[in-house]
């Protein structure tokens, strides 16, 4: 069984679902973790900034996505644990999945990014195709 999940999130809806699936994984095994890993994409974040928020105001919008994805856990009463990190989700989330022992990693088909919705999703083909541990796309 799996120990040790980890689950890239974004606040999209298949981000949501894929939270769904680590959470009901994990919920199979009281022993099995979840890292919940959060990428601040700084090319995104600078440019909501410029437009139309301050830190402020991103902090809370992130706190907003982040709260279903929460909840979904407490409601499985699962162990997880929120990993906040910045810079380009893709390479990211490859880097922390492979330093880790990390048993699954799960990831939505597709994230925030319209242009990205046209295909699987850059970020999840990239984790798929660079990750080292089993990788579940949940669209």
């Amino acid at each position: 069984m799996y120990k040790r999940i980890l689950v890239a999130v974004d606040g999209s809806e298949n981000s949501v679902r894929a939270a769904k699936h680590a959470a009901h994984i994990a919920s199979l095994d009281p022993d099995t973790k979840v890292d919940v890993l959060y990428v601040l994409d700084y090319d995104r974040t600078r440019s909501d900034v410029i437009h139309n928020a301050g830190r402020d105001d991103l902090h809370t919008d992130r706190k907003k996505r982040l709260a279903p994805i929460e909840a979904i856990f407490e409601q499985y009463h699962t162990s997880y644990e929120f990993t906040i990190k910045h810079g380009d989700p893709g390479p990211v989330i490859i880097t922390h999945a492979n330093e880790h022992d990390f048993n699954l990693v799960i990831i939505g088909s597709r994230g925030l990014n319209t242009f990205q919705e046209m295909v699987l999703g850059s970020v999840s083909h990239k984790v798929a195709k660079r990750v080292t541990a089993p990788v579940l796309i949940v669209k």
